[in-house]
């Protein structure tokens, strides 16, 4: 999986990416079977994630019901932006790298739950590594803390979308402050016109 060890070559977070995919598609399809989770029948909700103010919002009818601080990708491993759908959901999942298996505990690195999203390998997850919540470290995905992804875990589902902003738009200025990027800019500008002078 692209964000859960920095020491897998490619092929091995490939590898690791499907095999978590597929166990999660296998749990979405068995939930559907025993109608654990029906689609037409829940709210379905946004979440929004500004990689700038490293925190991530879930939005109900354009308002936000909950907010939570994340971890995002570092500089070497940037997470994506852009529109992304969640494709599935994964309740205390089994860690599978090439030699090692970590089962479902303190120790997983994607923590007790894993959604994923519509670009293969990456996801939203919890973490083995709780320091990281805040910071740009994570190798792509977007991280929360353990109580806080079993918590968002419970709030969307299959099909809700997932924005992911690289810089600060007034949507997200407005919901967790500061000021849009372009504000922001045009205030630096201000602020280094030399003063004029208004008569002698």
């Amino acid at each position: 999986m692209k964000c859960t060890s920095a020491r897998t070559k490619p092929a091995e977070r490939l590898l690791l990416g499907l095999v978590l995919i597929l166990s999660s598609a296998a749990m979405a399809q068995s939930a559907a079977r025993t109608g654990k989770e029906s689609p037409s029948q829940r709210i379905h909700r946004q979440v929004l994630v500004s990689i700038t103010d490293r925190k991530l919002a879930v939005l109900e009818d354009g308002k936000v019901i909950r907010t939570f601080s994340v971890s995002v990708g570092a500089a070497l491993s940037p997470s994506p932006t852009g529109e992304f759908q969640i494709i599935n959901r994964l309740a205390n999942p089994t860690y599978y790298h090439p030699g090692t298996v970590i089962p479902p505990g303190d120790g997983n690195p994607v923590g007790p739950r894993w959604i994923g999203l519509s670009q293969k390998g990456f996801g939203i997850h919890g973490t083995n590594q709780p320091r990281s919540i805040g910071h740009a470290a994570s190798h792509g995905c977007i991280r929360l803390n353990n109580r806080d992804v079993v918590r968002l875990f419970e709030m969307v589902g299959v099909g809700d979308t997932v924005s992911i902003r690289g810089e600060r738009d007034p949507q997200s200025a407005q919901i967790f402050g500061g000021l849009a990027d372009t504000d922001a800019s045009a205030v630096a500008q201000a602020k280094s016109l030399p003063e004029t002078s208004h008569g002698q």
